[in-house]
């Protein structure tokens, strides 16, 4: 029991962000999905609290690939919503950075006392662990990006949570996946030509998730569909914007 609560005591506290999450978040019916309410995030004692779990978290004490994905999806979508805190009121995450040094590599905050960026832990931590099904997991505060999860990622759970957050996000027609027959053309998130080398195949990546329809239209006309993308909205998830 003494290693549990020490072991719970040097990682993010999941507890306390799924209250977060709960409190401060709101499913929509518009292109967001999920919106955030960071005004009243930034009077919540809470939140500072999550924040110091974090800091004191050990990432080297975590014994499984499960248990690192988890917990570094978990930091990426923390840290992408502190840093919008911070700065509120913003537009776009993107009006935080410049353009000789943008957000993402940025200070977002401190891991294990460490600091860190949204692109490091993208890109140096995230993506070489080879898991594709990360882009619809982490959230950069953007209305186009997958709708952020309201709940944590958990290890013991994490292969269903990501499958179902890469069917999720297809099945949105505004920003996901889009089939348009007439054209021949599979409209999908631009996710999947900025980090086509992590899918691979991106049709045979993304086909087993897409919604039944689109399914069984690629079966006749897989060789001839051409993929297209989605313009990119970086307008903020704020919940002040919902319509």
């Amino acid at each position: 029991m003494k290693a549990l609560a020490l072991a719970l005591l040097m990682s993010l506290d999941t507890t306390l962000w799924a209250r977060m999450l709960e409190r401060h978040t709101v499913a929509v019916d518009d292109t967001a999905g999920v919106r955030v309410d960071y005004r009243a995030l930034r009077g919540d004692p809470d939140w500072e609290r999550l924040l110091a779990s974090l800091e004191r978290a050990d990432p080297e004490a975590l014994a499984t690939r499960a248990e690192r994905l988890a917990f570094w999806i978990n930091v990426y979508n923390v840290l992408a919503i502190d840093v919008v805190r911070r700065h509120y009121p913003v537009e776009s995450i993107r009006d935080v950075g410049s353009l000789l040094r943008p957000v993402w590599k940025r200070e977002a905050g401190r891991v294990g006392g460490e600091p860190r960026t949204l692109h490091e832990i993208e890109h140096e931590i995230l993506r070489p662990m080879g898991e594709p099904r990360i882009h619809a997991a982490i959230v950069c505060a953007s209305t186009s990006c997958p709708s952020l999860r309201r709940e944590p990622y958990r290890a013991e759970r994490l292969d269903a949570q990501l499958d179902d957050a890469l069917r999720a996000f297809l099945a949105d027609p505004d920003k996901g996946s889009r089939l348009e027959p007439e054209a021949g053309v599979l409209r999908v998130s631009r996710i999947f030509r900025w980090f086509e080398e992590d899918f691979g195949d991106v049709l045979a990546f993304l086909e087993p998730q897409l919604p039944e329809a689109t399914r069984a239209w690629l079966a006749e006309h897989r060789d001839s569909v051409r993929l297209r993308h989605f313009d990119y909205d970086w307008s903020l998830n704020d919940s002040s914007s919902a319509r």
